[in-house]
């Protein structure tokens, strides 16, 4: 069976107020001919189709048509839609019925039976060939909040919840599946495991993760969505992959994005994995790439080649923050180039105080008292000296906080006899 992995379009994102339909639209451009040249059994879409839960009319008619387009390139693939975070569930099911006549199967929340019991057949998608024969099943789950996986009649608390629906799932796709065709799981959700995941984890923040085990067993690739970074979860097991999204939505994705192609000979067999990178027209660029001076970075943007249509964010170093007639400035010289100019990033310039402070160790950090590392934190964030009013204040209100401390525990000791 082999199939096209990918997620994380955010059609409809704008960057600095800029409209991002041109390299969306390419994408689509791109994913219709990779589909056509590979005609995979299943075109997998795992989540934020959208940016937003309210689209624009022009961002749904650009994913309408570009779907269209591509089922007409490999009418016998079959494509899967599953919900992100990002999207309106409702939204996206409105057309669902519709969709099934195109070979497109849409899947926005878990389904539910009259009585609230969990459909599961709405969720074990069989798959086959163009004569009819089943050549694989696809578990496939859209994005749900941990609290809102089923309870079983009040059973089971938050925790247990979501695993407790992965490995269920995974036990009836085993049961269905007596002749030991291959099974893809889909799931949009963070798995921890490796640095990759981690490291953008850390700049998204507040994301709920998942453990590998936590999500069933028996399949033979899970096909992730949620983490923008394309990396395999284990990387000497590849069975779990993110294929990341296929353009980047700040300059701080500063790595390729791409779909991947999955091979699976069958069932039980590691699945082979192919990336192919996607092309942006606008492609998001810090310049210089190196932080330099203002004078040294306004020569190299008059330099910037007319024709370079990059969004552009320009990276300068200083002590001290900027003032907006440098913005000013390079907005002028910018102007009439294709180039998209969107903020300056600023590289504060470490001083001697700063540079010894952040060779600190943890044993001398702890030597320190928390007013002393607040003066640390102001000085950074500032530039300046935390003032003497403040710093008083802070010193009383950790003092008091101290001494409430102390009555406390003096208070719940026992007498002595």
């Amino acid at each position: 069976m082999k199939i096209i992995h990918t997620s994380d379009w955010h059609l409809g994102h704008s960057l600095y107020n800029y409209d991002r339909s041109e390299e969306q639209q390419a994408f689509l451009d791109q994913l219709h001919d990779i589909v056509a040249c590979e005609q995979p059994d299943v075109l997998l879409v795992c989540g934020d189709i959208y940016h937003t839960t309210t689209p624009s009319s022009a961002t749904q008619k650009m994913y309408t048509d570009g779907l269209l387009a591509i089922h007409k390139a490999s009418p016998d693939t079959r494509i899967i839609i599953t919900a992100g975070n990002h999207d309106s569930c409702a939204k996206l099911e409105i057309d669902r019925s519709l969709w099934q006549h195109f070979n497109v199967t849409v899947i926005g929340s878990i389904a539910r039976n009259a009585d609230r019991s969990t459909d599961w057949e709405q969720h074990i998608l069989e798959i086959t060939d163009h004569s009819g024969t089943a050549i694989g099943y696809i578990g496939a789950v859209p994005h749900v909040y941990p609290h809102n996986f089923p309870s079983q009649n009040g059973t089971l608390n938050r925790e247990e919840r979501q695993p407790a629906f992965f490995h269920e799932l995974s036990a009836r796709i085993e049961q269905r599946n007596k002749k030991r065709l291959p099974v893809i799981l889909t799931a949009h959700l963070a798995v921890t495991g490796t640095d990759d995941t981690e490291e953008e984890m850390k700049v998204i923040g507040g994301m709920d993760t998942v453990t590998v085990n936590e999500l069933g067993y028996g399949y033979d690739y899970l096909a992730l969505g949620h983490i923008h970074y394309p990396h395999i979860v284990q990387k000497d097991y590849p069975t779990a992959a993110y294929c990341g999204s296929p353009l980047a939505v700040d300059f701080d994705e500063d790595y390729p994005h791409t779909i991947t192609v999955v091979n699976i000979q069958q069932h039980g067999e590691l699945p082979q994995l192919k990336t192919i990178e996607i092309r942006n027209p606008r492609p998001l660029t810090t310049f210089p790439q190196k932080a330099s001076g203002l004078d040294e970075a306004i020569k190299a943007l008059e330099q910037w080649p007319e024709e370079k249509k990059d969004y552009i964010r320009v990276n300068i170093k200083a002590e001290k923050g900027i003032t907006p007639d440098i913005v000013e400035r390079i907005t002028r010289l910018l102007q009439g180039k294709q180039c998209r100019f969107c903020y300056v990033k600023i590289q504060k310039e470490e001083s001697d105080r700063e540079r010894k402070r952040n060779e600190l160790s943890i044993e001398e950090l702890k030597q320190k008292s928390p007013v002393e590392i607040a003066q640390m934190y102001y000085e950074e964030k500032e530039g300046e000296t935390m003032e003497q009013e403040l710093t008083q204040l802070m010193l009383q209100a950790w003092q008091e906080t101290t001494r409430d401390q102390e009555e406390q525990e003096n208070s719940s000791e026992p007498d002595k006899l």
